[in-house]
């Protein structure tokens, strides 16, 4: 009788957070509204029985990446009522549809971005632990996903150092 009830908290608040940080206008507000999300989708993971992934979630998210992501508000140093459109937007978009089109085309023709292919017999996951089920299954089954989310980080890094880089005053 519980679980349902904390998992309609947990997903409601997830709902409303994830909604709040994509429309505040205070960069600030917008990255506790993240944290509130981080923090409930570890408490929906422990639901499901998942303590190791709701821990990572904690740890990883809601401490490094939030923190990262603060750090990159003071870079930009960023105020309330400026917005910024960098001039190369059209480059950005191009790379933009090209990852859309690869993760696309991974997903429909799975067959040539290596999805079928096994390198190691799998043991029932009833019978290993929770680490090792999520490790086996993100290196044999999820091994695309994992390397788009690198390719996507690292162009969250290069793109918030680009929008961070001072252009110098005597260039007109």
């Amino acid at each position: 009788m519980v679980q349902p009830l904390l998992f309609f908290y947990f997903s409601g608040v997830v709902i409303i957070a994830a909604a709040l940080t994509v429309s505040l206008r205070n960069p600030i507000y917008c990255t506790i509204a993240l944290l509130a999300v981080f923090l409930h989708v570890a408490g929906l993971f422990i639901l499901l029985h998942a303590e190791f992934i709701a821990m990572i979630q904690i740890i990883v998210y809601a401490g490094a990446v939030l923190v990262l992501y603060l750090f990159v508000l003071m870079l930009l140093n960023l105020k309330n009522s400026e917005r910024i459109l960098h001039k190369k937007w059209s480059l950005a978009l191009f790379f933009g549809g090209v990852i859309l089109v690869q993760i696309l085309l991974a997903v429909f023709r799975p067959e040539e971005f290596g999805q079928t292919v096994k390198s190691f017999p799998l043991t029932p996951f009833s019978q290993v632990s929770n680490i090792e089920a999520l490790g086996v299954s993100l290196f044999n089954e999820y091994i695309l996903q994992f390397e788009i989310v690198g390719i996507l980080l690292l162009g969250a890094v290069v793109g918030a150092l680009v929008l961070a880089k001072q252009i110098p005053s005597d260039v007109p």
